[in-house]
């Protein structure tokens, strides 16, 4: 469903008067935001952070559960006023134009919150009616076309399944021409090939000049994002294109396989316990092992590189590396 229902008078009210977006030009940079920080009670969930979104851009969040992701694009959006810092969203101020930002975001949830006991079309008519948009049916049946629903027309949407309520999901989301739209963990419980269509749909939205912040525990999500975020219990690790994030992480990283499981287990467990080597992970049957001191790493693993049984290869780190080894490093702010 849209954002927050009191941006739809506003919107409508747009609507009626010739059914087409603000002619306002869209500026450049959508968010851009300094110092942003943000306390419940004596916990600090957001630490002074800053940011920038280009328009058009597809903007991936990603951290642990806890760590302030869905705290900060409240703050981004306008929908959490932060205790410090400032900026703008869709070039308004998120302290003191929030009503305005509300009018231009879509919202689509984890959870999918349409009517289960409307059908495809209905939702859709609803939405656009709501939103004070011109001919309403018409409205629906474009983007019944658009996300490729047709013949489900009068299927109820509780009916659907996880791929087709995502879908129906998005279509709701961006019926009213949102600028900017926020996406909670979108496919979380959707088969691959249902994720896989709805971000080629994503991309074609982003390329019309739609921004998308998106919170994701998928690395194939954040591998699919232009940028990506990382955020750990309230400051902000690391921020750019995947390839840089992965570069700023100065990971040495080897791949080490074993024919016996269990001996590459009890492997992980010795090399963990060293000094040089700051990650140890198991990749189904090997493991990545990485540090960021190249020369103490050698060091460590020495030992190990001609014991029998072994396979050493020297490998590039990936985005679960580097997502691994920030959380490793992260403060928990509940303790």
């Amino acid at each position: 469903m849209t954002l927050a229902q009191d941006g739809a008078q506003g919107r409508a009210h747009d609507n009626a008067q010739g059914g087409a977006r603000d002619i306002t030009p869209a500026p450049v940079i959508a968010i851009d935001v300094r110092g942003l920080s943000k306390s419940f009670g004596s916990r600090k969930v957001v630490r002074d952070l800053s940011m920038q979104v280009k328009r058009g851009t597809i903007y991936g969040f990603l951290g642990p559960n806890g760590s302030g992701k869905t705290t900060t694009i409240r703050m981004l959006t306008g929908l959490l006023t932060p205790d410090e810092g400032e900026g703008t969203c869709l070039g308004y101020n998120i302290r003191t134009e929030a009503d305005e930002i509300k009018r231009h975001v879509g919202y689509m949830t984890q959870r999918f919150s349409l009517y289960q006991d409307l059908s495809v079309r209905e939702n859709l008519e609803f939405v656009a009616r709501l939103y004070g948009i011109d001919d309403p049916a018409a409205a629906a049946r474009a983007m019944v076309e658009r996300l490729g629903l047709n013949g489900r027309e009068e299927q109820l949407a509780g009916e659907l399944s996880g791929g087709w309520k995502q879908r129906l999901a998005l279509g709701a989301c961006t019926l009213p021409n949102p600028q900017l739209l926020l996406l909670d963990e979108p496919t979380a419980g959707v088969d691959p090939k249902a994720r896989r269509e709805f971000w080629n749909e994503i991309h074609a939205l982003a390329a019309q000049g739609l921004t998308v912040l998106v919170s994701t525990h998928y690395m194939d999500e954040a591998e699919r994002c232009h940028e990506i975020a990382y955020i750990a219990y309230g400051v902000l690790l690391a921020h750019g294109t995947v390839p840089q994030v992965i570069a700023q992480a100065h990971l040495v990283t080897y791949t080490v396989s074993a024919a016996d499981s269990h001996v590459l287990m009890q492997l992980g467990d010795e090399l963990a316990a060293l000094p040089g080597v700051d990650m140890v992970a198991p990749f189904g049957s090997s493991l990545h092992v990485s540090g960021r001191d190249r020369a103490a790493l050698d060091a460590a693993i020495a030992p190990y590189r001609t014991r029998a049984g072994l396979n050493w290869t020297p490998s590039e780190a990936t985005l679960e590396d580097v997502f691994i080894d920030l959380m490793s490093r992260a403060q928990d702010n509940f303790q």
